[in-house]
């Protein structure tokens, strides 16, 4: 290892399911993940507090990363079914991870388990050939790849601006694909996409 270097070792954790509302843990556990999340999109992004809670909250499925042993919450994402004309899909929001462990993994780690859940809850419905998920990803700012390059299933990461000869670097990511084109959510820009997991695996 050069001098210098950071060994960047991910410290001991585990994703919980929150459990359903009925659960006497269901309350504090949802709490830890609301504190997590309004660390980072209200205190760090600026987004407004009275749209960080919604009405998805007390039926979604939260995934909760905690530390270990000191179970202090560090990251957290959700989704919840959507019913429409076109059938159902499992909505994926809120994906977060406190800043100083985003170069851990993490949110790649939360995404897994959210779709794992998302698997087993379309399997459990009757669901035999592919489940979809949908998410409303942040689009690129000016100082970031932006938070579409984090799902898409192959992503051109935009190059440092001051490296701009280096060729673009190419990435396996979720299977995610664009649809539609920016939209305003929240006072930001946003871009749907869209990802179908197969069953079969």
């Amino acid at each position: 290892m050069a001098d210098g270097a950071v060994l960047r070792v991910p410290p001991p954790h585990e994703i919980i399911i929150v459990p359903p509302p009925e659960h006497q843990t269901h309350h504090a556990l949802l709490q830890q993940c609301i504190q997590v999340r309004i660390a980072v999109f209200v205190t760090e992004q600026g987004f407004p507090l009275e749209v960080e809670v919604d009405e998805h909250d007390p039926t979604a499925t939260h995934c909760l990363l905690r530390l270990l042993p000191s179970l202090e919450p560090i990251g957290t994402i959700r989704a919840h079914k959507v019913e429409s004309a076109g059938g159902s899909y499992y909505k994926l929001a809120r994906l977060v991870v406190l800043k100083e462990y985003r170069h851990c993994k993490f949110g790649r780690n939360l995404v897994l388990a959210l779709h794992n859940w998302a698997k087993v809850d379309a399997r459990n419905s009757g669901v035999t050939d592919h489940v979809k998920m949908v998410c409303h990803s942040q689009a690129v700012r000016a100082n970031s790849a932006g938070a579409v390059a984090f799902y898409r299933k192959y992503d051109v990461i935009v190059n440092p601006i001051w490296k701009p000869d280096l060729p673009p670097v190419i990435l396996l990511r979720f299977g995610y694909e664009e649809q539609g084109d920016l939209f305003d959510e929240d006072g930001e820009p946003h871009q749907k996409m869209v990802a179908r997991l197969s069953l079969e695996e």
